[in-house]
């Protein structure tokens, strides 16, 4: 049975990709971690692991239902994670429609046999990986924004020694 590493998110609008990667070229040093592909930025709000064909139609076709409006995202909170070697840019408040949307995916995944993750659900974009050192975030000077009116699921895609996001499916919140 063939599967698919696959996940819920949202992808951010290639203009912000390419300010995030240029703030983060001048933010951190060149040798802290590995940096994200601005194509691969992005904010997950489920991930679902290794998922069969016939279990991402389902998990499609309950995506599908949903109803719920668009919302305003807003990058204004950096961190590190040293353990997992991350360091990320998140919402100081995430909106509700986040949360909403994040916690309704989750859930049903979960009912699908989808394991998720005990942690509390903490949107965030992961801007480097594998950074092993302890480092000085740049001051908080920094505040994007962009209007999320849709949703997609993404399958990680591993190929030619690089994982690269494609869009398998997308659905439209309302205005």
């Amino acid at each position: 049975m063939k599967t698919q590493r696959l996940f819920f998110g949202i992808a951010l609008p290639e203009s912000l990709q390419q300010q995030l990667v240029r703030w983060r070229a001048e933010a951190f040093p060149a040798d802290v971690g590995r940096p994200i592909a601005a194509a691969n930025l992005h904010l997950t709000l489920a991930f679902l692991g290794e998922v069969s064909d016939e279990k991402s139609q389902i998990l499609q076709q309950q995506a599908a239902r949903i109803r719920q409006a668009g919302f305003t995202l807003a990058l204004d909170d950096a961190g590190h994670w040293p353990r997992p070697g991350v360091v990320w840019l998140g919402c100081q408040r995430p909106p509700r429609g986040l949360l909403q949307l994040a916690n309704l995916l989750r859930s049903q995944a979960a009912r699908h046999g989808c394991q998720q993750s005990p942690q509390p659900f903490h949107p965030h974009v992961t801007l480097l990986r594998n950074v092993t050192r302890s480092m000085a975030l740049p001051p908080r000077d920094f505040h994007w924004r962009c209007q999320v009116d849709h949703f997609s699921l993404f399958a990680s895609v591993f190929e030619q020694g690089r994982t690269r996001y494609r869009q398998l499916a997308r659905w439209s919140l309302d205005a």
